[in-house]
């Protein structure tokens, strides 16, 4: 008989003891495995969203905060700026700024968010038109992949969006109708999770749910001839603005939006007219809010670009954050939780690794008769040695494979919640590339347990144990 089999018969003839080691091997190597899962998960989709974005600006607050709303999509945004404050960064032909991309963002459907944006953001993560067009628009929408995918929408779909970002039917809002004009292709970023349109979209939806947009119509509709000198000249701020042209009072005024769209006041948008999607037509509309920005720098190592978080910071009501130090600074307080859940990991498989050493140890004990017989019949002290060191093996090997399927089989029942918590596709079977030396890791546990065994049975005197039996 080999000593392989011989091996085998001698760990599944003790079933209970063999039963105690395997779940506890497999609780520690499955708890470790799991961990490398999602934190190899959770890094690539950091990094990669990364989108080689330099800053971000918004609102005053948690910096953090505003990285993980305005690039992650995983938080609340910090508050809102007005385009008067915003502009000197969006403006075209910046000497510091390469990209920059406007977001506005407080609304979602069935928990995806909404983005009111332009073009800039497909630049930005590389994104492409798998199915129809661009948003062009008020009220069309272009989506990602995993949109699309998720809610079953297609091209002509239908939907209104709720107010914040959890999927509440209670906080939809009654006025504005967006419709799928296009889908995205897949890129692997944060862009396959978003539902795209353009600025004013998101503004003509919370001007009516303010009132703006239908407190001047009815008694007032035979005034409205949409010249210049016949509009008030007040916006819903009730600041004055009559410098600026007609398409900035459109949301004062009942069934006429700022891109010459007419509304009906039962939320419906009758697409007559192209919105302009050119930045200076945004820039014009100083009173009206977006939420961030995110900026490309033209060169990563020119000083005055460098200074620029630390004098917005400084020196304006805004606030900046680079997200490379704050994503760090996330790893770090990730990296806590993580490493205390590795640390019970390890003491779970040094604790199973004793295991296996007591069990080969008094297994040893029952089986001297035995091991003197195999030496009778022409076993030598090596090949005892080599059959206890086999048995460690194989415990190692069977904890091994156990607890990579453990691991995987609770990401994969995990998985909607942890996509729901993060905004991100998590996936289980998948290689995160450190499972060979988790192997190596395990047999040597294995291996170590099966040591003292090993050398006792390697020294078993052969007449003492025969002579008594």
């Amino acid at each position: 008989m080999s000593l392989l089999k011989l091996a085998w018969k001698n760990i599944i003839h003790n079933p209970l003891s063999l039963l105690l080691n395997l779940i506890l091997l497999t609780l520690g190597i499955g708890l470790i495995n799991f961990i490398l899962l999602v934190n190899h998960q959770l890094k690539d989709k950091f990094d990669k969203n990364l989108a080689e974005i330099d800053l971000v600006i918004g609102a005053k607050g948690s910096p953090l905060q505003l990285i993980l709303s305005s690039m992650y999509h995983i938080d609340a945004p910090t508050g809102n700026m007005s385009i008067k404050e915003a502009k000197p960064f969006l403006r075209e032909g910046h000497p510091l700024i390469k990209r920059s991309v406007p977001l506005s963002m407080g609304d979602s459907y069935k928990g995806y968010r909404i983005i009111g944006t332009d073009y800039s953001i497909l630049e930005l993560y590389d994104a492409s038109i798998k199915n129809g067009k661009k948003w062009q628009h008020i009220y069309e929408a272009t989506i990602g992949a995993s949109v699309a995918s998720d809610l079953g929408l297609t091209l002509g779909s239908t939907f209104k969006s709720s107010h914040g970002f959890n999927d509440d039917e209670d906080l939809e809002h009654e006025h504005g109708t967006f419709t799928v004009v296009g889908i995205l292709n897949e890129t692997g970023s944060v862009i396959d999770q978003l539902i795209l349109c353009n600025t004013e979209s998101v503004w003509d939806v919370h001007n009516h749910d303010h009132g703006a947009s239908i407190s001047a119509d009815a008694d007032d509709n035979s005034d409205h001839d949409h010249s210049h000198d016949d509009h008030s000249g007040h916006d819903h701020d009730g600041h004055d603005h009559s410098e600026h042209d007609h398409s900035e009072h459109d949301h004062d005024h009942g069934d006429h939006d700022h891109d010459g769209h007419d509304h009906d006041h039962d939320g419906t948008t009758v697409h007559d007219h192209t919105s302009d999607m050119s930045r200076s037509h945004l820039l014009e509309h100083e009173d009206q809010e977006i939420t961030s920005i995110l900026i490309q720098y033209k060169s990563k190592t020119n000083f005055q670009a460098l200074s620029m978080p630390r004098n917005i910071n400084q020196n304006t009501d805004l606030q900046a954050a680079a997200p490379a130090y704050e994503i760090n600074r996330l790893y770090d307080m990730m990296g806590t939780g993580t490493k205390a859940l590795q640390l019970i990991a390890y003491l779970i498989a040094i604790v199973s690794a004793i295991s296996i050493f007591v069990s080969l140890l008094n297994s040893l004990k029952q089986r001297k008769y035995e091991l003197s017989l195999l030496r009778v019949l022409g076993g030598n002290s090596k090949s005892l040695f080599s059959l206890i060191l086999l048995e460690g093996f194989i415990m190692a090997i069977l904890g091994y494979l156990l607890g990579m399927f453990l691991s995987n089989l609770a990401l994969s029942g995990l998985t909607n919640n942890l996509s729901e918590k993060y905004n991100y596709q998590f996936e289980s079977w998948i290689m995160h590339g450190l499972e060979i030396k988790l192997l190596a890791a395990t047999i040597l546990l294995g291996l170590i347990a099966a040591l003292i065994p090993a050398i006792l049975a390697y020294k078993t005197d052969i007449h003492k144990n025969l002579s008594h039996g």
